[in-house]
C-alpha cells in the first residue's frame, strides 16, 4: 500500500458533495483537500460519484458461488463478486445446519480471510440461524432448527476464536435472552431473526442486548387477535424500538415501491441498513442455479432479477448486489444519493462497530466506490488499493 489520490467534483462526505481530491497513504485517508501535490497513484474521477466503500452485512453468496459450499476458493469468488458492485467490506452469512457443516463454514471463513489479500474486507462470519422459531422457518432448512444450546454455541464461539461478527436468533425461544447476554459479552451483534415473537418478547430481547432486526418483513411475525385483543409482533416491534436497526432487502422485489416508502417514512434514516440477502447467482446473468450448498441447497429459477422457486411460487432468494439496493432506494423509495448510501455505509458501519469504515474522512480507512448517474460502478478502492476499475 502506497500513496493514492483520487479527485471527484462529487465526492459524498458525510456533509453533502464535495469537490477535490482524496489523498491516502498506506491504505488509511490523510486528508480530503481542495489542492493535492506529490506522488503517488492517481485516479481521476471526475464527474463520477465517489462514496465510501459499501458494507453488506447479511449475503449468502454470489457469482455463481455460496458460502456454505465447503471452500475457501467458494469464499473468495462470491466476496470478490460483490467486490465488483461495490462492496468492501462483507459479513459472510450461513443458513441453519448441522453442526459440523456450520464449523466448516467458519474454517473457510477463517481460510479465505488470511488469503483473499485482492478482495473485500472479510469483516466476519454471520450466523444466521439454527435458533429460530420453526414457523417462520422461511428459506431455512425446517430439520435443523432448534432451541438455543448453551453447550453448542459455546463451542462454536470457541472454534470461531473471534471471527463470528454477528449472530441472528429468534428471541422468544427457551435460552435466547441468555445467549443474547453471552453474545454481548464475547463481541458480537445479536439480531432478531426468523421469529414469531410478540412486543413484550422484543422488549426484553433488547434489554438484553439484541440491537438488531434481521430482513425487516421477512421471516417475522406480524398483529394477531388474542382473545379479540391485538399483539403486535416483530414487524410493528421494529417500527417502535428507536435503539435498534433494522435491515431491509432493496432489491426491488422482497418489499415493494410502497412499503420502502413507508419504512423509510416511519423509521429514523440512521436506523436503515441495506442488505442484499443474496445467494449465489448475485452477479450473474440468471437462469438455473441452487440456493445453499451444492450438495444440500434446493435447484431455483432466476429471473425478472430475482430467484424464485421452480413452480414460481414464491421468491427464493436476492440476486441483488449493493449496487442494486443503492439504485432501489434512489428510484422507488425517493431517497437522494447521499441518504441511500449512508444506508450501505456509515448505518451498517455504526451497527458492527467498525469505526473506521463508512465515510470520507482523514483517518478512515480508505475504502471507496467510484459509480455513475445509474449507479454503475466505475472503480473500487480497498485500502487503498485500486481493485477494480473496469470503467475509469
Amino acid at each position: 500500500m502506497g500513496r493514492l489520490i483520487v479527485k471527484s467534483d462529487a465526492i459524498l462526505l458525510p456533509s453533502g458533495l464535495f469537490d477535490g481530491y482524496i489523498v491516502s497513504e498506506n491504505g488509511g485517508i490523510v486528508s480530503v483537500t481542495k489542492n493535492a501535490s506529490g506522488g503517488g497513484e492517481y485516479l481521476d474521477a471526475t464527474g463520477y460519484y465517489v462514496s465510501p466503500g459499501f458494507i453488506d452485512i447479511h449475503t449468502h453468496g454470489g457469482g455463481g458461488h455460496d458460502f456454505m459450499d465447503g471452500s475457501a476458493e467458494a469464499v473468495r469468488q462470491a466476496c470478490l463478486a460483490h467486490m465488483r458492485r461495490g462492496t468492501t467490506t462483507i459479513l459472510p452469512s450461513s443458513v441453519a445446519c448441522g453442526t459440523d457443516e456450520l464449523l466448516k463454514f467458519i474454517d473457510c471463513f477463517n481460510e479465505a480471510r488470511q488469503t483473499l489479500t485482492d478482495g473485500p474486507h472479510l469483516w466476519g462470519a454471520h450466523l444466521e440461524g439454527p435458533y429460530f422459531n420453526p414457523s417462520m422457518a422461511g428459506a431455512q432448512d425446517p430439520a435443523y432448527i432448534k432451541n438455543p444450546d448453551p453447550d453448542e454455541y459455546k463451542a462454536i464461539l470457541e472454534r470461531a476464536d473471534g471471527m463470528v461478527a454477528r449472530w441472528s436468533v429468534a428471541p422468544e425461544l427457551p435460552g435466547a435472552l441468555e445467549m443474547g447476554d453471552f453474545l454481548a459479552g464475547e463481541g458480537v451483534l445479536v439480531s432478531i431473526g426468523h421469529s414469531a415473537a410478540e412486543y413484550d418478547d422484543v422488549r426484553a430481547a433488547a434489554d438484553h442486548h439484541y440491537t438488531l432486526f434481521t430482513h425487516l418483513y421477512s421471516g417475522m411475525s406480524t398483529i394477531v387477535r388474542k382473545g379479540g385483543y391485538r399483539k403486535l409482533g416483530v414487524i410493528e416491534s421494529a417500527y417502535l424500538m428507536d435503539d435498534m436497526y433494522v435491515e431491509i432487502i432493496a432489491d426491488g422485489h422482497h418489499l415493494p415501491a410502497e412499503l420502502l416508502k413507508l419504512i423509510v417514512k416511519c423509521i429514523d434514516r440512521w436506523r436503515i441498513i441495506l442488505i442484499t440477502d443474496s445467494m449465489r447467482a448475485a452477479g450473474t446473468s440468471g437462469g438455473e442455479s441452487i440456493i445453499g450448498s451444492l450438495t444440500n441447497g434446493q435447484k431455483v429459477i432466476v429471473e425478472d432479477g430475482v430467484a424464485k422457486l421452480p413452480d414460481r411460487t414464491a421468491f427464493a432468494g436476492s440476486v441483488a448486489t449493493a449496487d442494486v439496493l443503492i439504485r432501489t432506494m434512489r428510484d422507488k423509495a425517493g431517497l437522494n444519493i447521499e441518504e441511500a448510501v449512508k444506508m450501505m455505509t456509515a448505518n451498517p458501519a455504526r451497527a458492527i462497530g467498525a469505526e473506521e469504515k463508512g465515510a470520507i474522512a482523514a483517518h478512515m480507512d480508505c475504502d471507496l466506490v467510484v459509480f455513475d448517474e445509474n449507479i454503475d460502478v466505475k472503480s473500487v478502492v480497498v485500502d487503498g488499493v485500486v481493485r477494480h476499475a473496469p470503467g475509469v
